[in-house]
C-alpha cells in the first residue's frame, strides 16, 4: 500500500555551512557541489564505507507539462526553475481557459501565470443572452497538492458564467505564491510579489459603475479594483455560484498596478449564494487579506496572516457570514483588522450584512490612521459574536456615520445596530471611537448593552497567539445561529479551543503564527511531498 508523507525539503546541507543558498543548487536534484576542506583520509578499508543517503531528496523536473485535454492552447513548457527545495519543469498558463480544465498534480511541475489569466470569458450579468453574451461554461480545476507561481501584475480571474474548483485537501493543500517564494528569496516580511485571486458573479451589487444604474440591478455593475483591464462582476441573480476554493493558500500576494490599486490575496465580487469557501489561508498580503464587493461570501475557516491593509475588507452591499477566523498581523505596516462599509451611498440597497462567529483577532502594533482595529462606517450592518479581539495599543472599536447606528428600517435592508455578543477585548487606553454622528460613549453603551458577556477590559491567557487559555474558556459563549442557519452552534468563544486541530495540516508557519508541525512548514520555503 502507498502511504503519502509530507516533509519539508532544506534549503542547505544539513551539515548546515553558512553560504549555503538557492544559487548553489547546479543541477536537478544533486543539490550542487560542495567542497569540505578536511583533513587526509586514512588509507580505505579493504570494503569501503557505502556513501550516506541525503535525509532529504531535493526535487527533481518532470520530463514535460501535462496534456490538458481539449484546451487550446494548452500548458507553454518554459524550461526550469530552481530555488531550495530542487528544480521544478515549468508550465505556464494560457491567458485565457475557453474550456474546461484540469491541473492535475505532477511530482516536478510548477505551474505559472504569465499575466492576468481568465477562467473562461466574461458572460455578462445575466445568466441567459439577454444581454448579449452567452456563459461559456468554462470550469478550471485545480487538483490537490498543485502550486501555481506568479510576478508583477498576474492573477487569475473566473469570469462571470464560470468556474473555479480549487479543492485542496487537509494534507495536501493548493498554494498560491510568488516567484521568489519558489526562489528562496522570501522573508518573513515579504509581500506584494503578484496580484491575487479574483472570483467574479453575477449577484448583487451597489455603487454601479453606470452613474444612471440603479443599485442592486442587472444594470448594476462594478470592476474589479485593481485590475488594469476590465474585470467586471454584479447583477442580479443571486442563486448559483463561482465554484470551490477548499483547503488554499494565498502567499505574497497584492501587487501594486497604480498608486491606490492594487489587488488583495482574495477578491470576491458578487459571488453567489452556493460558492464555498473553506480553509483558506491569507499569508503576506500587501493590501487586505480578503476583500468582498457585494453578492454573498459564506466561509468557514479563515485565517489572514500578515495583511498591510485590512484582513477582511467588505462593502457594496455584501451579505457574508464568516465563522472561525484567526487574524493576526505583522510587525509591518498595516491598517485595521476590520474595515466595513455599505458604499458611498449608505442608503444604496442591498446593504452591507456581515457577520463574523468564532474569532480571534491580534491587532499587534497600531493600526496607520488611527482608524482602530475594527472600523465599520458607511451604513453597514455588522455583528460580531464569540470573538476576542486584542490591541493592547490601539482602540479597539470605531464606528462612523449615523446610518450604521440607527434603528432597524425593513425598506431600507437596514437591520439596524451593530450587534456584539460575547466578545471580549483587550484595548489600548481608549477602546472605542464614534464619528460623523455616532460619540464613542454611544458606540461603547452598543457594545455593552449588546450582552452580558462582552468586555472590553478583558485580559487575555492565549496561548501560541491564538488558542484559548483560562479566561477565554470562561467566557459564556452566545448561538451563532440565531443569526444565520449557516453558522454552527458552539459554546465557545474564540477561534480555537485547546482540543481543536482545524488549522492544522493546510496552513504554513511564520514568525507571526505558527499553526504546528505536520503543515506545509515555512510560509517562505514550498512543500515537498514524497511517496514513502
Amino acid at each position: 500500500m502507498t502511504h503519502l508523507t509530507r516533509s519539508l525539503a532544506l534549503g542547505c546541507s544539513v551539515l548546515a555551512l553558512a553560504a549555503c543558498g538557492p544559487e548553489e543548487i547546479a543541477s536537478p536534484g544533486t543539490g550542487g557541489n560542495i567542497t569540505i576542506n578536511n583533513p587526509p583520509a586514512p588509507a580505505p578499508s579493504p570494503t569501503p564505507s557505502p556513501t550516506p543517503t541525503p535525509t532529504q531528496a531535493l526535487v527533481t523536473p518532470a520530463s514535460g507539462c501535462p496534456t490538458i485535454a481539449d484546451a487550446d492552447p494548452g500548458l507553454a513548457e518554459e524550461g526550469t526553475i530552481t530555488g531550495p527545495t530542487g528544480t521544478y519543469r515549468v508550465c505556464t498558463l494560457p491567458a485565457r481557459f475557453d474550456v474546461s480544465s484540469t491541473l492535475p498534480y505532477v511530482p516536478g511541475v510548477l505551474y505559472r501565470m504569465n499575466g492576468r489569466v481568465d477562467v473562461g470569458t466574461d458572460g455578462g450579468p445575466a445568466p441567459d443572452a439577454s444581454d448579449g453574451l452567452t456563459d461559456t461554461n468554462v470550469t478550471l480545476t485545480i487538483q490537490p497538492g498543485v502550486i501555481v507561481y506568479a510576478s508583477g501584475a498576474s492573477f487569475l480571474n473566473v469570469n462571470r458564467g464560470n468556474m473555479i474548483n480549487a479543492s485542496g485537501t487537509a494534507t495536501r493543500p493548493i498554494i498560491f505564491t510568488s516567484r521568489d517564494n519558489v526562489l528562496g528569496l522570501n522573508t518573513d516580511a515579504s509581500s506584494g510579489q503578484w496580484g491575487g485571486l479574483v472570483l467574479s458573479g453575477r449577484a448583487q451589487v451597489t455603487d454601479c459603475i453606470a452613474p444612471a444604474a440603479t443599485p442592486g440591478t442587472v444594470n448594476c455593475e462594478r470592476q474589479v479594483e485593481g485590475a488594469a483591464t476590465p474585470a467586471i462582476f454584479g447583477g442580479a441573480t443571486n442563486a448559483g455560484s463561482s465554484g470551490t476554493l477548499k483547503y488554499v493558500q494565498i502567499r505574497f500576494s497584492g501587487f501594486v498596478l497604480s498608486g491606490n490599486n492594487e489587488l488583495q490575496s482574495l477578491t470576491t465580487g458578487g459571488t453567489q449564494q452556493d460558492t464555498t469557501f473553506e480553509n483558506i489561508m491569507s499569508f503576506n498580503s500587501s493590501d487586505d487579506g480578503v476583500e468582498f464587493f457585494g453578492g454573498y461570501v459564506n466561509m468557514k475557516r479563515l485565517i489572514v496572516v500578515g495583511a498591510e491593509d485590512d484582513s477582511i475588507d467588505s462593502d457594496t452591499g455584501v451579505k457574508a457570514n464568516l465563522q472561525y477566523v484567526i487574524a493576526a498581523h505583522n510587525t509591518n505596516t498595516h491598517d485595521t483588522i476590520i474595515e466595513a462599509d455599505s458604499d458611498d451611498l449608505r442608503d444604496a440597497v442591498p446593504r452591507q450584512n456581515t457577520r463574523i462567529a468564532n474569532f480571534t483577532f491580534i491587532q499587534g502594533a497600531p493600526a496607520a490612521y488611527g482608524q482602530a482595529a475594527i472600523r465599520i462606517r458607511g451604513g453597514t450592518d455588522y455583528a460580531l459574536i464569540n470573538g476576542i479581539l486584542v490591541s493592547p495599543q490601539d482602540e479597539c472599536i470605531r464606528v462612523q456615520h449615523a446610518e450604521t447606528v440607527r434603528s432597524a428600517e425593513p425598506s431600507l435592508d437596514d437591520v439596524g445596530v451593530p450587534i456584539f455578543r460575547s466578545v471580549v477585548m483587550q484595548c489600548g487606553t481608549q477602546a472605542f471611537i464614534g464619528s460623523n454622528g455616532p460619540t464613542a460613549p454611544e458606540v461603547q453603551e452598543i457594545f455593552t448593552t449588546g450582552s452580558t458577556a462582552n468586555s472590553f477590559s478583558f485580559t487575555p491567557t492565549l496561548t501560541n497567539l491564538y488558542v484559548n487559555g483560562a479566561n477565554e474558556t470562561g467566557v459564556a459563549a452566545a448561538d451563532p445561529k440565531q443569526l444565520s442557519s449557516f453558522f454552527d452552534t458552539t459554546d465557545f468563544i474564540g477561534a480555537v479551543r485547546p482540543t481543536d486541530t482545524w488549522y492544522q495540516g493546510w496552513t504554513c508557519n511564520s514568525v507571526t503564527a505558527n499553526f504546528g508541525t505536520g503543515n506545509t512548514g515555512a510560509c517562505t520555503t514550498l512543500p515537498v511531498y514524497t511517496e514513502a
